[in-house]
């Protein structure tokens, strides 16, 4: 039997009215604080890559376990994300995004005190479980603040561009931090935070409490069952990519499945479901939520596998391998000048294609790696991804929102998002099962080349689907 629970605050129960026309100024103000957020998320994530191996070292997490710093926090932002978006559209996106920004700070500080290994993974779940309603109620914010067309078009490729670069950049961030103390990974994203929520408090205007619609009731039912399904389908995928042989990992999987099927017929029967009806197949977002958990699956895999064999097997420092990563940066000089311009010329779907190709081509020539490899030949790749951010990541948050009702962009976009933490999971747990497949306790260089083919099909499937998006989306034009 479907739970639901009537919301009683008034001006919290039903969906939030579409944000009225705000003055430019403004707009640009919402972009500037909820792409600061995005950016703060991804160095948040990309700084623990590089100082996992030294925290593990310093409180005593088990190398088997050392994962779950960084797993913790994906295992939890995916799995809130839809019911994130939900919620700041039901009780209001400045409210939701002002109030998961304070406890992201709250704990991002309270990770950098911890001195067990079990208080560490716990803040690392909560700040993902925050991160998962900031991020959609920002991306909501965002799309109803500017017009659809070039003003949008142009505000979310300076979003891609910038929440992009904290996943690059947060790598060579992390490597500096790690290096003096890597406790700053911590206090750096708390401090930044700050910054952003007195921002968020002055430029972020108050949404309308003029209801045109009925009350609306939140959907309990859904929440738990997805949410969970969610939380459990990751969990499994990362145990799983730990070790094949986990009994508990499957176990996960089909328990993901049970809740699934459940919410599917709780979705049937509610009249206010959690995912408002038409929403997944309405215009271009499942198309974009598929390319993005592909896109983002692939990169994350080839990221993790890169920075392994840089570091385990040439014997690359934490900081090089950082800066090995900083040409990636091209991508803040590209994207706010000339993706809106490519995007008025072809549209956004035309010019994610674009980026997509060159995500593959980047992939393929990392599959030459060898032992004598060094700094020059890895910059090819760097820059064509760069490029690949520059062209994906906003015109594939833009392309996702077309067609979509503008009280459901936050729960749109927790879909979007859900699919970039999905595939960022089973990217990596995909390749590390590939890596650790050789017949070698330590990873030899053949098995990170087999590994490497890894992000490499991914690329190549996601253009393929990129490809049938253009055509797509040509035909629903015309």
């Amino acid at each position: 039997m479907t739970k639901e629970i009537v919301v009683t605050d008034k001006t919290a129960a039903q969906p939030a009215a579409p944000a009225p026309p705000i003055a430019p100024r403004a707009a640009w103000g919402v972009l500037a604080v909820v792409t600061g957020a995005l950016f703060l998320e991804g160095i948040d994530i990309a700084m623990l890559n590089v100082a996992v191996p030294s925290i593990a070292a310093d409180i005593g997490l088990e190398t088997g376990s050392a994962h779950w710093v960084v797993s913790a926090y994906v295992l939890a932002y995916g799995g809130f994300m839809i019911l994130g978006g939900r919620v700041a559209d039901l009780v209001g996106r400045r409210q939701v995004f002002l109030v998961a920004l304070t406890v992201f700070i709250a704990f991002s500080a309270l990770g950098g005190l911890a001195q067990d290994a079990w208080v560490l993974v716990l803040v690392r779940f909560i700040t993902g479980a925050t991160a998962g309603f900031m991020t959609p109620a920002g991306f909501g914010l965002l799309t109803t603040s500017f017009a659809e067309g070039s003003a949008r078009n142009r505000a979310l490729a300076i979003y891609g561009a910038i929440g992009a670069s904290g996943f690059l950049l947060g790598v060579v961030a992390g490597g500096l931090l790690t290096s003096v103390d890597w406790r700053w990974v911590f206090f750096a994203p708390a401090l930044i935070g700050a910054a952003f929520l007195a921002a968020g408090a002055a430029f972020i205007p108050r949404e309308s409490s003029a209801r045109p619609h009925p009350r609306p009731r939140f959907d309990l039912g859904g929440a738990i069952t997805l949410t969970g399904a969610m939380v459990a389908v990751i969990f499994g995928v990362v145990t799983v990519g730990e070790d094949r042989e986990s009994v508990g990992g499957y176990v996960a999987i089909a328990i993901a499945a049970a809740l699934l099927v459940a919410f599917a017929g709780i979705e049937r029967r509610t009249a206010d479901p959690l995912i408002p009806t038409g929403v997944l197949t309405r215009g271009m977002l499942p198309w974009a939520s598929t390319i993005g958990l592909l896109f983002i699956g692939s990169f994350f895999a080839w990221q993790f596998l890169l920075t392994l064999y840089l570091q385990e097997h040439l014997g690359w420092s934490p900081l090089e391998t950082g800066l090995t990563f900083a040409a990636m940066g091209i991508e803040l000089l590209v994207a706010p000048v000339l993706t809106p311009r490519l995007v008025d010329r072809f549209g956004n779907v035309a010019v994610m294609l674009a980026g997509l190709v060159a995500v593959t081509v980047a992939f393929a020539l990392t599959l030459r790696l060898d032992d004598t490899s060094v700094y020059a030949g890895l910059l090819p790749s760097m820059l064509l991804l760069g490029l690949a951010f520059a062209l994906i990541y906003g015109p594939l948050a833009a392309a996702a929102v077309e067609g979509v009702d503008e009280a459901d962009h936050g729960v749109g976009g927790g879909v979007v998002y859900t699919g970039f933490q999905f595939g960022a999971a089973l990217g990596v747990s995909l390749g590390t099962i590939v890596l650790v497949a050789g017949s070698t306790a330590v990873p030899a260089l053949e098995d990170y080349q087999r590994a490497l083919l890894v992000p490499a099909i991914g690329a190549v499937i996601a253009a393929g689907l990129g490809a049938v998006s253009v055509v797509r989306h040509r035909q629903v034009s015309t």
